[in-house]
């Protein structure tokens, strides 16, 4: 017998008693249903007759009063007319007699009635009215028939009440029978179900209980477990494939051991010749593994690191916050480059390392199952980068005396000299002359860019409205946007906040926004100056319609020194570098968006009040 069948027969079982058990109720609320009708139908008409034959008898008996009244006319009317109800009534009952001594009330009522209907011919003669209309008359020939007419009839209503009373008690007696009788064909069918359901169960977790034993034992290794055999249905079957899968386990595992081993053994070996430090953290931070530079990095030395957490080993708390992110999102946060670096204190200096954070992933359900930390040490490349910008700006510095000599030089050759040479010699002076502004430039800016990236630049934050940046942007170049046909328009959301910041070095910022957009932008052309709010920060952009900047220098265009080729000289590629640094310094950012021939906008973040 299949398990299929084993559990239909169990299911079919149940199914049987739970029909039992409705049968069983269904057939007790027949019955009932019977006894029910039963009382309504035999007793209530008989009833009904009796009360109606007792109104119609009423209604006849002020007839008569009327009559003694001396409104003959019209009692013998109303005494007419209800006679035909109470016989009508009469009738009903007579079809409808179906107790014992129900016959004999009938043929009574008949009786009397018919002695009360000559006792009222007596009293009417057709034609001369009333005899004798006395009150005595009254109670001695007809108040008494009445009676004894009424008692009759009334009679015969308790009879038939009594009897629906009494079978009222036997439908309670059958209700309360059929009540316990399903409750106990109800209990003994749950009973059944639950001893078969229990044997049928048994039965089928039996071998599942043997397979969960087995399983246990193969995850802890043990690969020579067996499950019995014990049926021919699917557990059966399953049980046998159980065995060859634990014998194939067993020999798998005897061939692969040493590899596996061999194969962890080069992974520890690759991981320690790996001069970067790499920490491997779990999704509560805690440590699960770190290789030797790791352990040099941090000064654990041979300690054992599987209980301590990142707070406990990282002595930056920005790292453990981006790998927390790491954890949360399931991906590593997007930093700019010189945010990737860490220092950590080192003896009476610090030693400087360049950061990243990678997610691991499980190779069939992508969950993430922990975070990689890898340290690069970049110190000595700190150190000569703080000795070449020390450099620049001492050569900056030095350049500058001998610039300006020369520089005043050449204004004087071209104001008192230039009149007496020939054009050749005018031309290479202005050339000269030109030559000397632009490395004056280029010097100045150096010396700011080597003092901004030294820390030495002094920022003094107030309140700003936008609006005045923009206004002083606007007047210092609209005389040139004038002469080269150029639209120069800002707009402005209207509750935009203020900002804190520098005026004069964001004026700075706009200026040399402004600057290299009118150096592009064709006649007629467009340069918008917007400011919007988002969040805690305003953003600021310059906006033109000129030839725009190609995809590959676009994400190079802030750093220092850089160009675009085939561009009209006329900067010192030093200009976009100093506004990342100074917008870097108000604890903004700055970035541009743009299609080569569709324009460039510029936007940079500031925060606001």
């Amino acid at each position: 017998m299949t398990l299929k069948q084993k559990l239909l027969i169990g299911y079919g079982v149940v199914f049987v008693l739970m029909g039992l058990v409705v049968a069983w109720a269904v057939a007790n609320l027949v019955s009932l249903g019977k006894a029910t009708d039963a009382i309504l139908s035999e007793n209530y008409r008989s009833i009904l007759a009796a009360e109606n034959m007792v109104d119609a008898l009423e209604r006849q008996d002020s007839g008569i009063l009327l009559m003694f009244l001396g409104d003959t006319e019209k009692g013998v009317a109303q005494f007419r007319e209800n006679e035909a109800v109470f016989l009508e009534w009469l009738a009903r009952a007579k079809d409808n007699i179906t107790i014992d001594g129900e016959a004999a009330v009938v043929q009574s009522i008949e009786t009397a009635y018919a002695e009360y209907r000559r006792m009222f011919s007596s009293l009417t003669d057709l034609g001369r009215g009333l005899v004798e209309p006395t009150l005595a008359t009254y109670q001695q020939q007809v108040h008494a028939l009445f009676f004894s007419v009424r008692d009759v009839c009334v009679r015969l209503r308790n009879l038939n009440e009594k009897t629906m009373y009494a079978a009222s008690l036997a439908a309670g007696r059958v209700a309360s029978r059929a009540i316990l009788s399903t409750v106990l064909v109800a209990a003994a069918a749950l009973l059944v179900a639950l001893i078969f359901s229990w044997l049928l169960a048994e039965r089928i977790v039996r071998p599942i209980r043997s397979f969960m034993a087995a399983s246990r034992k193969i995850s802890e290794g043990d690969y020579a477990v067996e499950v019995p055999v014990e049926t021919t249905d699917e557990l059966g079957r399953l049980a046998g494939e159980f065995n060859r899968m634990s014998a194939q386990l067993a020999r798998y595992h005897e061939i692969n051991i040493e590899q596996v081993i061999a194969e962890k053994d080069k992974g520890e070996a690759i991981l320690s010749s790996i001069e970067d430090g790499l920490v491997v953290f779990d999704s509560s931070l805690r440590i699960t593994a770190l290789n030797p530079a790791a352990r040099r990095i941090l000064g654990m030395g041979f300690a054992d690191p599987s209980a301590l957490s990142c707070a406990d080993v990282i002595p930056a708390d920005s790292v453990c916050d981006l790998i927390r992110q790491t954890v949360d999102a399931g991906a590593p946060p997007d930093l700019p480059d010189e945010e990737q670096i860490v220092s950590f204190p080192k003896g009476e200096g610090a030693s400087h390392y360049l950061f990243s954070i990678t997610a691991i992933r499980g190779s069939r359900d992508h969950r993430l199952s922990g975070v990689v930390l890898l340290l690069r040490d970049v110190t000595r490349l700190k150190e000569v980068e703080r000795l070449k910008n020390e450099f620049v700006m001492a050569a900056s510095h030095e350049l500058r005396t001998p610039l300006t000599s020369l520089g005043m030089s050449v204004d004087l050759l071209l104001e008192h000299a230039a009149a007496g040479l020939s054009k050749n010699d005018r031309e290479l002076l202005h050339a000269a002359h030109d030559e000397v502004r632009r490395m004056k430039a280029l010097v100045n800016d150096l010396l700011d860019l080597s003092k901004i990236e030294a820390g030495h630049i002094d920022l003094e934050f107030e309140r700003v409205p936008v609006r005045t940046l923009f206004d002083h942007a606007e007047n210092l170049f609209r005389p040139q946007a004038d002469r080269k046909g150029v639209r120069l328009e800002a707009s402005l959301d209207e509750a935009l906040p203020a900002i804190r910041a520098d005026a004069n070095k964001i004026v700075w910022v706009l200026s040399n926004l402004i600057s290299n957009a009118l150096r592009y932008v064709d006649r007629d052309g467009r340069i918008g100056l917007s400011a919007r709010g988002m969040g805690s920060f305003v953003h600021l952009s310059v906006t033109d319609d000129g030839p725009g900047i190609p995809t590959e220098y676009q994400s190079r265009i802030f750093d220092k020194l850089v160009q675009i080729k085939g561009r009209e000289p006329g900067g010192s590629g030093l200009g976009l570098a100093i506004c990342k640094e100074i917008v870097r310094a108000h604890g903004g950012a700055i970035w541009v968006e743009s299609q080569p021939g569709e324009g460039s906008a510029f936007t940079f973040t500031l925060p606001a009040l």
